[in-house]
């Protein structure tokens, strides 16, 4: 499909698809005329990037992760290296960390929407 197919399937701007080329985290064939070719799965790939994005990821990071998770076509996954199993597991720690944070807040909103309400 053509960058612009990508883009409206996912809701993700053609720079942004571009520059998850440039950084390695999307691949794509180029046709005689030049014009990117993305194959059906990239669709899946470019919602994995946009979670793991969301979740607080430097595209670094994702660019190193990518290559060990596995496509939902069902296609190998490179094994983690005792490094990126390490860089993960603070990064699920930070996640943690800031839900922890999150709950705290709501539980503050809520005893002030509580105590205004009277």
């Amino acid at each position: 499909m053509k960058i612009g197919e990508l883009s409206r399937r996912t809701g993700v701007s053609v720079r942004s698809l571009r520059y998850y080329e440039q950084k390695c985290m999307l691949a794509s064939e180029r046709t005689a005329g030049g014009h990117r070719e993305y194959p059906e799965a990239a669709v899946d790939r470019v919602i994995l990037i946009q979670q793991l994005l969301a979740a607080g990821l430097c595209s670094e990071k994702i660019a190193t992760v990518l290559p060990c998770m596995r496509d939902h076509d069902g296609g190998p996954a490179q094994t983690a290296t005792p490094w990126l199993v390490e860089q993960l597991t603070a990064e699920r720690d930070r996640v943690d960390r800031s839900i922890k944070d999150l709950l705290y807040t709501r539980e503050v909103l809520d005893e002030v929407i509580a105590t205004a309400a009277g």
